[in-house]
């Protein structure tokens, strides 16, 4: 790995942002793209990195994108049309190369997805422990409170807050959950349930919880919105102490993700994809440096032999013939 991929890498999984770190896992020459090149592809589809040439980066880039958005792992194999033909193998995505080389390429594509993301609205016991629980998972921990006695959170962000949310990330992959326990139960759970959280639980009995519900009801909040409120937060251990508690909420939170309960993957921005129409590879609209038009057509091209063969026979590349 180049010394700027390893620095931007560890940059970005510093700042909890998405990327998806390509690697040439496998060459056949010729061709440009080297075993263990590696690039990090950002969800706008930026690159920064060495993989491969021109025929390559626009179908590793729609790919990974596609990688990011569904949260899975990919292998691409990129070669000749005739090699593609021989035989498919499971689970690795198929790209016909057929830009006047007959190298060949295998890039696996790791999407770098953040961490799953607490947010915890109090500054109750159980509001501490969780959050430290979560971090002990490697996730991400947040306590907001409001401005109580200052306490240890062991490394956890403290935010004190009028309950602004905005500025905390909360996204599809965020468990957001409300143990106020009784202190501003209504607005802290108003506030959860007005970002796009994944998950919003609230720490409460189930007669506080109910009256809590119905008092948003009363303020005019739908009710698709209040149905995303589990409450009471926490698988049922029964009479338990506040730190058990926590564990009880953390065993809910584990369970909602492993069920597929929060957003797997990242809103991506696809870029504009055209096929050249002499070898079928992807090319990027707003980046292509061989385009022509034809009878009132633009037609991109992903190298210039590709665009000096349809220039010769248009027809016969449209057709077929």
């Amino acid at each position: 790995m180049r010394s700027d991929v390893l620095q931007l890498t560890a940059e970005l999984l510093g700042r909890a942002e998405p990327f998806v770190l390509a690697t040439v896992v496998w060459r056949r020459g010729p061709s440009s793209g080297k075993l263990g090149s590696q690039v990090v592809i950002r969800p706008d589809g930026r690159v920064q990195g060495w993989l491969g040439g021109a025929c390559a980066e626009p179908t590793v880039v729609r790919e990974a994108l596609e990688a990011l958005a569904d949260g899975q792992p990919r292998l691409m194999f990129l070669g000749p049309v005739a090699e593609l033909a021989s035989g498919h193998r499971e689970g690795v995505t198929l790209v016909p190369m057929a830009c006047e080389s007959e190298g060949a390429l295998e890039v696996y594509l790791e999407p770098m997805l953040p961490k799953p993301h607490v947010v915890v609205i109090g500054r109750s016991p159980a509001a501490d422990t969780l959050a430290r629980l979560a971090q002990g998972l490697g996730w991400r921990a947040t306590v907001v409170d409001d401005g109580g006695e200052s306490r240890d959170h062991s490394g956890v962000d403290r935010v004190v807050t009028d309950l602004d949310l905005s500025d905390l990330g909360i996204d599809g992959r965020t468990f957001v959950v409300v143990a106020t326990q009784g202190h501003y139960d209504e607005d802290a759970l108003q506030a959860a349930l007005n970002t796009p959280a994944g998950y919003v639980g609230l720490v409460a009995s189930r007669k506080r919880a109910d009256g809590v519900i119905e008092y948003l009801r009363g303020k005019g909040l739908e009710e698709d919105t209040l149905t995303r409120v589990r409450a009471p937060a926490g698988l049922d251990l029964g009479r338990v102490d506040h730190d058990e508690m926590a564990v009880a909420i953390l065993a809910e939170l584990v369970a909602v993700k492993a069920k597929g309960g929060l957003a797997r993957g990242i809103e991506v921005h696809m870029p504009e994809i055209a096929k050249d129409p002499v070898c079928g590879m992807d090319v990027d609209v707003h980046t292509a440096k061989y385009l022509t038009d034809y009878e009132g057509q633009t037609y991109y091209f992903c190298a210039a032999g590709c665009l000096r063969a349809f220039e010769a026979d248009p027809e016969g590349f449209l057709t077929g013939t």
